[in-house]
């Protein structure tokens, strides 16, 4: 039976869905024996400690958020085999849980941009290569459209400081950029963080500022008094791969060193985001009308209801601005959430269309069709997280 330790903060999402991807892995012959030990009791005896209760556990492999300053190859030494959870700066001599932060980011952007953005911000940490990466991918990608004169940066936080952030300077920020913007946060927690400021600062969320997370950790996602819009990560899949990683090193210690590389899968749409970069206050209303009820069947006349326009009149500015119509927009955000269910739960096809107020499951699992090419029974197939 393989042992493995790993050191992380158990209080994110991160490692908690790493872990149930390395369970699977392990479920497939034996149960691991796995251990958690906080990065805080790592601090506290250092890596020459860590590496002396590893060895009195029996411990083959250890995960870990490592500082530049530890002395990874300790473990090695001792005949451990060490992974490191990208918490600062990558290593080089050991293997990493690393990920696509430069496509992450281009995604955050072709998202903006697709809803007419032209004020970009971004707001991270510093010195710090997942926050950095991402970064540096938003503004390629926004570059790449003719808008890198329009890009707004705050990276003044520490990570070391991870759960702090100084609000004043913050909100500072937030009323000195123009509006509408787009801003892509490095992470929920950041996300979440910025929700705060701007409801603080008394600017609106999504129609002046709208924000966009990573990791769709779904309890942060919720905390905010504004559901956080985020980039889903295939983090299980990695826990899954890494898993596989570990028995190759432990079988074959002196095998080529190799990363696992996490990929950014899709956008999860919450309110956050639920707007595009126009003045139209009616044209705002009516989007995020449609987004708040997209679990009840709505039509567009309900939205007609909402707005201080004629129907005619609110058709014509609704497509300019999203170019679609009121009834493709609402089919648009039907479908994505639809699909989104069947991936993330094991529920019924009929009762998810249920639960959006499609009583009709043949209607709904056309117009998927039309949309995905494919039937809802094969998309969950080729897109279901491993479970």
């Amino acid at each position: 039976m393989l042992r493995l330790l790993i050191i992380s903060d158990f209080t994110e999402a991160f490692p908690s869905k790493l872990l149930k991807g390395i369970v699977q892995y392990s479920r497939r012959k034996e149960q691991w024996n796995i251990c958690r030990m906080p990065p805080a009791y790592k601090k506290l005896i250092g890596i020459p400690g860590v590496v002396r209760w590893a060895q009195s556990w029996g411990a083959d492999a250890v995960i870990g958020q490592f500082e530049e300053t530890d002395d990874v190859g300790l473990f090695a030494v001792n005949g451990i085999v060490a992974v490191a959870q990208d918490f600062k700066q990558r290593f080089a001599t050991i293997p990493n849980i690393t990920a696509d932060y430069i496509g992450t980011g281009r995604m955050a952007a072709r998202f903006y941009l697709e809803r007419g953005f032209r004020h970009f911000g971004f707001f991270g940490f510093r010195n710090v290569c997942w926050s950095d990466e991402r970064c540096d991918g938003f503004r390629q990608e926004v570059e790449a459209s003719g808008n890198g004169n329009a890009f707004y940066t705050y990276n003044l936080q520490d990570i070391d400081n991870l759960w702090f952030y100084e609000q004043d300077k913050l909100t500072d920020w937030l009323r000195s950029i123009p509006k509408p913007i787009g801003i892509m946060a490095c992470d929920d927690n950041q996300g979440n963080n910025l929700v705060e400021a701007c409801h603080a600062a008394g600017i609106r969320i999504p129609s002046e500022v709208s924000i966009l997370g990573v990791d769709n950790d779904e309890l942060l996602c919720s905390l905010g008094s504004t559901p956080l819009s985020s980039i889903q990560v295939n983090i299980e899949e990695g826990g899954y791969q890494t898993a596989a990683l570990i028995e190759r090193r432990v079988l074959h210690p002196d095998a080529p060193l190799e990363d696992v590389v996490l990929k950014p899968l899709k956008i999860i749409g919450r309110m956050s985001t639920a707007a595009y970069a126009t003045h139209d206050d009616q044209i705002q209303k009516a989007i995020q009308f449609i987004h708040r009820n997209v679990m009840r069947k709505i039509s567009v006349e309900d939205v007609t209801g909402e707005v201080a326009l004629s129907r005619r009149l609110l058709e014509r500015r609704f497509k300019k601005i999203t170019g679609q119509t009121i009834y493709q927009y609402i089919t648009d955000v039907k479908l994505k959430q639809f699909a989104q269910m069947m991936t993330d739960t094991d529920d019924q096809l009929i009762n998810i269309a249920i639960s959006l107020g499609e009583n009709d499951t043949k209607s709904i699992s056309r117009r998927f069709k039309q949309i995905y090419g494919c039937t809802p029974v094969q998309w969950r197939e080729n897109n279901q997280i491993i479970r």
